[in-house]
């Protein structure tokens, strides 16, 4: 048995090996491996470096703000309640302009309500009794207005009476309105200020166009054509955008969700970078029959009257709650993820390369031939086992399409491939 020599184990690691490389004149296989390469070339440049920009190092993590401002008045003098005039004070909620602010559209109101005592609703089911005992005394009325002092009222002794409360009497009137009260609404404009930022580029921008014309925002209205950066919007298009119309959304209120989206090729320069603005409903009915729809809630105004007893409105008010959101991309060229992408799409290259070795070795009729043409074998003498094989395959077929392959016999020699020694036991 012949010594193991490290030595030559070592040599043999520096040893440069290159592939060996068969041409087959195959057309079949040609045309698909041209096509598979165009397919390549074409989701590289198309796809990667086109579309999606693949050149580009790009953010994500956008940092916004937002300030929104309400304008406009409307006059309301119903039955129950006193003429007021409403101004953005009144139907702006919160007044001091944030990302969410609630516009009022309509309500209901409890004049005069005082501490004291009356009888609970009879739409509050935790209000219903058949005598005192079910109205313990000091029990809250679960969804109710009041606690309970441990008297039902009843108009009769055979009837279903009310549990009588503690609480702010009389009880809210619970009527549901048919049209929106504060319906010149519409014509309320919104003015949403937008400031973005891009740390990784020390890029900022805002949403307001830059002009030294003072008087450009108190005329303008938004526009995607014609003034794609006036950020004044009237609340009737809003509403319109999002397919519904403002006198039905009105009634019982809404919720719409402005996004606005900032996509900046920052290879193009400042004055590429533009926003965009979408507007969604979000309190859509999933049926028509849903027993919750639109948006409202309460709140109250307190008073004292001559001798000093407190008292307060209370208010159901419907509207619409606006949800404003900020998404945004940036990109810029950079050689890392430039020569990435080319990596991959070299890559993919090659993954052709494999498939049409695939066809050539299990696909076709006389693969037998390819794979001893493109795989060799040395047998413990030193001899070419494929050498042999061709010369019994000359011996007894004439050449085919596939013996048109590079012949390894030949005086032509494959760059970086050395011929392994020739059989002399037949000389």
């Amino acid at each position: 048995m012949a010594p193991f020599d490290l030595k030559g184990v070592f040599i043999s690691a520096f040893d440069y090996k290159t592939e060996k490389y068969v041409i087959a004149k195959n057309k079949k296989v040609g045309v698909l491996y041209r096509l598979i390469q165009l397919t390549v070339i074409g989701y590289i440049i198309g796809w990667v470096f086109v579309i999606k920009k693949g050149y580009q190092e790009t953010e994500e993590s956008i940092q916004s703000s937002v300030i929104t401002k309400v304008k406009g008045v409307a006059f309301t003098n119903t039955t129950g309640s006193e003429a007021w005039l409403w101004g953005p004070e009144d139907y702006v909620i919160p007044q001091q302009g944030e990302a969410m602010l609630f516009i009022t559209t309509n309500f209901i109101t409890t004049p005069n309500q005082k501490l004291g005592y009356c009888a609970e609703s009879v739409k509050v089911l935790d209000g219903h009794c058949q005598g005192n005992e079910d109205c313990p005394e000091g029990d809250t009325v679960i969804a109710g207005h009041g606690i309970k002092t441990g008297r039902c009222l009843k108009k009769d002794r055979n009837s279903t009476g009310t549990c009588e409360i503690y609480g702010w009497c009389p009880i809210e009137r619970s009527s549901r309105p048919v049209v929106p009260l504060l319906g010149k609404a519409e014509n309320f404009t919104i003015y949403i200020k937008n400031f973005i930022r891009f740390p990784l580029f020390d890029f900022s921008k805002s949403n307001v166009l830059e002009t030294v014309d003072d008087t450009y925002l108190k005329k303008c209205l938004y526009s995607e054509l014609t003034h794609p950066y006036c950020p004044i919007f009237r609340l009737s298009d809003i509403v319109q955008r999002t397919g519904h119309d403002f006198q039905d959304m009105a009634v019982l209120g809404g919720t719409i969700g402005i996004l606005i989206e900032w996509h900046c090729d920052l290879d193009k320069g400042y004055s590429a970078c533009h926003p965009r603005y979408s507007f969604t409903r979000l309190d859509v009915k999933t049926t028509a029959r849903a027993i919750s729809s639109g948006y409202n809630f309460r709140y109250a105004r307190y008073f004292k009257n001559a001798d000093g007893q407190n008292y307060r409105i209370l208010f159901k008010v419907f509207g619409i709650r606006l949800d404003i959101l900020v998404h945004g991309k940036a990109g810029k060229f950079n050689i890392i993820p430039t020569i990435i992408n080319i990596g991959s799409g070299l890559a993919l290259m090659g993954a052709g390369a494999f498939f049409c070795d695939m066809v050539l070795l299990y696909m076709m009729k006389k693969s037998t031939l390819y794979r001893e043409r493109k795989f060799e074998t040395d047998n413990k003498n030193g001899n070419n086992n494929r050498k042999s094989t061709d010369l019994s395959e000359e011996a007894v077929k004439p050449p085919s399409e596939l013996e048109q392959l590079t012949d390894p016999t030949s005086d032509q020699h494959t760059p970086g491939i050395t011929d392994l020694p020739k059989d002399n036991s037949s000389a």
